[in-house]
This record gives C-alpha cells, structure tokens and sequence, in this order.
C-alpha cells in the first residue's frame, strides 16, 4: 500500500521496492462492493488535521495494466493532503473476490529532510470476508539513505488488519450501514554508523526506537465505500551523541481525520 500522507511534511512518490503478502480471498467468483470502482465515481472528504482544514476529491480516472491485470487508477483533484486520499492518489486498485489489492506507493517526510518512501504490489487493504482481528496483509523491508554525510538504516513494517463489522456507524451526522473497520500501522527503526572519539571503529547509534509512527483506521461502508479515516502520526527520536547533528524534528504528533462529504458511486 503505497501510503502518503502530511505530518507538517510531503506526500512523495515511489523510489524503494517491495512486494506483499497478505491472506487469501476466497471465492473469486464473487466480488466485494465496498468501494465501488466504476469509472468517474468519486468521493470528496473534508480534511481536519493539528493545523489545516482542507477538502479531497478522489476520483477513479482510468484502468491501467500492471502485469497483464487490470487495474482502476485513482487521482484526485488538487494536491491532498488526506492519508486515505494520499494513499490512492495515482495509484491502482483491483477487486480480487472479497480483496482489494493496492499497487502504489506510500511515503512520509521527518522533516524534509529525510523522506521514507515505500512501493507495494497487490498489497491487500480490505477484505469483505476477514474475522475480527485478523491480518490481511504485511510487508516489511529496510531502507538505506544518507543524510548529511550519515548513513541512515531504515527497517519499516506495514500492517493492516481487519478489526471489525459494524452494523451502523455515525459520522459526520450521517448513519451507514454495514461497516468495516480497518487498521493500517507503519512501524519504523531508524540507526546510523558513526565514528565517536577515542573509538576507531564505526558505532552503531539508534535515532528512532522501534515505534508505530503511523496509525490509522479507515471505515468502509458497503456500496459507499471508504466513509471515514482517522490517522495519529506520532514519533519521537532519541537524543544524539554530543556534536551529532541532523536535519530531523525531535518529534512529531499529528491527529487527522476524513469526513466523507459527498460522492457518486452511480456510474
């Protein structure tokens, strides 16, 4: 699941590879409606993050091809800044049975100066079928940048896990049935080689612990689709050695919420 999202940063587009694994669907002859995926449907959510309201129009803009399978790409109509909108912008989604599977990128910004960028490949955001608690799909792998003459080693894991149905669900001062929720979770590890004085080899230095840096939870309604987000992106990075200096924010905290305004699933 390529994710991009703001967290007083940039969305940014796929520069790391990685593939995904998830539970199987089942019967393929049968087919999920919770996000419709008609040419020209579309869904505009009203944003709220710490600092900036903001609307997100998502639409389905075309099919496209990725390895001999058909894919609906999505785009939407200005730069979003939404987690679930940044999440489909310009990737591609297919229906798989009771799955939807994402081939697209995900990636978020410490700052500007440090961005970590990930690209899935079927990787599975939904499961009509899924019990409660149970895992749809994961991915992990390890990103290698340098920033300011240090070598970052960055170990990340996605998950996205079904937690559970519910009959009706109120949000924005709307009531929809037949509800699943969804939790998505980027963990992330990030250490660095350094050379300390008096010592005369290399020594590894851990900048961030292991921590979940992003969670959200998506609400899909049946025949609707996607009708609510909520996302904490939160970290906090350890102190460095006296006259080890980088471009990061010490920490980060963000709550953001997606309201589903308006949308036509009619087409």
């Amino acid at each position: 699941m390529k994710i991009k999202f703001l967290l007083s940063f940039a969305v940014l587009t796929l520069l790391f590879s990685c593939s995904s694994d998830s539970n199987s669907g089942t019967d393929s002859s049968t087919q999920t409606n919770y996000f419709p995926l008609a040419l020209r449907n579309y869904w505009k959510y009203r944003v709220l993050t710490n600092t900036i309201t903001q609307t997100d129009s998502l639409y389905v803009s075309n099919d496209t091809t990725i390895n001999t399978k058909v894919y609906k790409k999505f785009k939407t109509r200005n730069t979003p800044i939404g987690f679930f909108s940044n999440s489909m912008n310009k990737n591609a989604l297919r229906i798989d049975g009771f799955r939807l599977l994402l081939t697209g990128s995900l990636g978020f910004n410490f700052g500007t100066a440090l961005p970590i960028n990930l690209s899935l490949s079927d990787y599975v955001i939904f499961q009509e079928n899924a019990s409660n608690n149970q895992e749809l799909g994961s991915v992990l792998g390890v990103i290698n940048q340098t920033v300011q003459n240090y070598p970052l080693v960055i170990n990340y894991t996605l998950k996205t896990t079904n937690i559970e149905s519910l009959a009706t669900f109120s949000s924005n001062g709307r009531v929809y049935s037949d509800v699943k929720k969804i939790k998505t979770v980027l963990n992330a590890k990030i250490t660095t080689s350094i050379t300390l004085a008096g010592i005369p080899f290399p020594v590894v230095v851990s900048i961030l612990d292991p921590q979940d840096v992003v969670t959200s939870y998506q609400y899909y309604s049946k025949t609707i689709g996607n009708v609510y987000t909520n996302t904490t992106i939160n970290y906090r990075l350890n102190a460095l050695p006296a006259g080890i200096t980088l471009p990061l924010p010490t920490t980060g905290n963000q709550t953001q919420e997606e309201f589903l305004q308006s949308y036509d699933v009619s087409h």
